[in-house]
């Protein structure tokens, strides 16, 4: 569709969070007549002036021509099936911002990334390798800043991180480069199947670059099948010809001509997830012409954000790390990974969202000190330790284990820290999804954080 198509258009936006916001205020301004509903009503009392609120979140009023959606209404959600009677096309709020971009003169450059896990720490890696180039280019999408908005700004380059969620509802972007950095289970309740979460991870390699994370099987057989003219491969290992990769200590690039880009020390954050993010970062950079010194600046100075495996603190020799972000079985791998050779006394649990812990705790199970397991999903982590790893000590904690709901995290933490030992690491990489006790990850992981502060002040 395109934006001039939207001049007194009736749509309606499904959800007054963030996007829903950003995207109403977006299509009141190319003229549409905007009708915004929530589930929650109390949010639809701030709506972008000229947006009025609807009564009905799972319906369709008459007369509209498109609904935008937020990103995580499931395609069996009522209101799916009421646009499709009312022969509404339904979208997301990246789909409108590549709707009014294209439109342009000039349209923005998108370089999307997308993967079940470090979509943040690539995102924020290549808008400062970006910037470090002199381009201007903002980081946005899934990352928290919408995509609507930094089309609107007027920014030339766009770091859009997408969920599958956001590509699922936006079928006609085309990045010009796309990263695929890895796949594994996750949102399996969401997409009912494994390829079908993949497949909306895939749309982002179907223009002229693609970008993935060949040492992750599902990913390297994305970018085999891409339809991407170019396509380009990122290992921890030596690389071929067309790939980036470590040799020795130093990421080197034999797919751009760039030959040594920078040393592995100056990659914040560290290990192997830290380092094949910047790999892929610096692909996506190279494929719009950012040169290596602009590499080597943008990686040196970026710094993660909280709760991605940063200490908050170290008590008795015990250090304790904050990887709330590691809301999947795969992510917290690469989190108890990234800690050898120290051991770890890992805190676990939440809502597992359809995937298993199996594997995990196989692999990595018998490795731990003690296991501390929380959350709605927790038999399913204990049984899995139970079965892989009986030797290691594991400690339950329930909702009113002290009570009171907001103790679990206070409690936990207790736990964890009188399984330690000095030299060890107490790492929060719970493998699940937080909203069962908590609002979302970062407040799981500030809880996280004033249970630290609150022993430490003990000790």
């Amino acid at each position: 569709m395109k934006p001039a198509d939207l001049a007194g258009a009736r749509v309606l936006v499904a959800g007054a969070g963030v996007s829903g916001l950003a995207a109403a205020g977006a299509l009141v301004e190319l003229g549409a007549l905007v009708t915004v509903t929530d589930a929650v009503p109390a949010r639809l009392s701030d709506l972008p002036p000229g947006a009025e609120p609807g009564d009905d979140p799972d319906g369709v009023p008459p007369g509209t021509a498109l609904v935008v959606t937020s990103p995580g209404r499931r395609p069996d959600h009522p209101l799916v099936a009421a646009a499709a009677a009312a022969g509404a096309p339904l979208v997301g709020e990246p789909e409108l911002a590549w709707w009014i971009g294209q439109a342009r003169d000039t349209p923005p450059v998108w370089l999307a990334i997308t993967g079940t896990n470090g979509k943040t720490t690539t995102t924020g890696m290549l808008a400062a390798i970006l910037r470090a180039a002199g381009r201007d280019a903002m980081a946005c999408g899934n990352i928290g800043y919408p995509v609507v908005d930094a089309v609107r700004a007027g920014h030339d380059v766009l770091a859009v991180e997408l969920s599958s969620f956001q590509l699922h509802w936006s079928p006609s972007i085309r990045p010009y480069a796309g990263c695929v950095l890895n796949v594994a289970d996750d949102h399996l309740d969401w997409h009912g199947t494994f390829d079908a979460y993949a497949a909306a991870k895939a749309r982002v390699l179907q223009a002229e670059v693609a970008v993935a994370g060949v040492d992750d099987p599902a990913a390297a057989a994305l970018l085999a099948a891409a339809p991407a003219p170019r396509r380009v491969g990122v290992t921890l290992g030596e690389p071929g010809p067309g790939q980036l990769g470590v040799v020795g200590d130093t990421l080197v690039d034999r797919a751009f001509g760039g030959g040594d880009l920078v040393e592995a020390a100056a990659v914040h954050p560290g290990g192997p997830p830290g380092i094949t993010d910047a790999l892929a970062a610096a692909a996506l950079a190279r494929a719009h012409g950012a040169g290596p010194d602009a590499v080597r600046e943008g990686l040196d100075d970026f710094r993660p954000g909280p709760h991605r495996g940063g200490e908050v603190g170290a008590v008795a020799g015990v250090r304790f790390l904050d990887d709330s972000k590691a809301t999947n079985p795969h992510a917290a791998e690469a989190s108890i990974v990234a800690q050898a050779p120290a051991p770890v006394v890992w805190i676990a649990g939440g809502l597992l969202k359809g995937a298993s812990v199996d594997d995990l705790v196989a692999r990595h199970g018998r490795g731990l000190r003690a296991a501390v397991v929380i959350g709605a999903d927790r038999s399913e982590i204990v049984s899995a330790l139970a079965r892989h790893a009986p030797e290691v000590p594991v400690a339950e904690v329930g909702a009113g284990d002290d009570g009171a709901m907001t103790g679990v995290m206070t409690t936990a933490v207790r736990r964890a820290a009188a399984f330690a030992q000095p030299g060890d690491v107490v790492l929060l990489a719970p493998a699940a999804a937080s909203m069962d006790q908590f609002a979302d990850y970062a407040d799981r992981g500030r809880a996280f954080a004033a249970a630290v502060a609150a022993l430490d002040g003990a000790s």
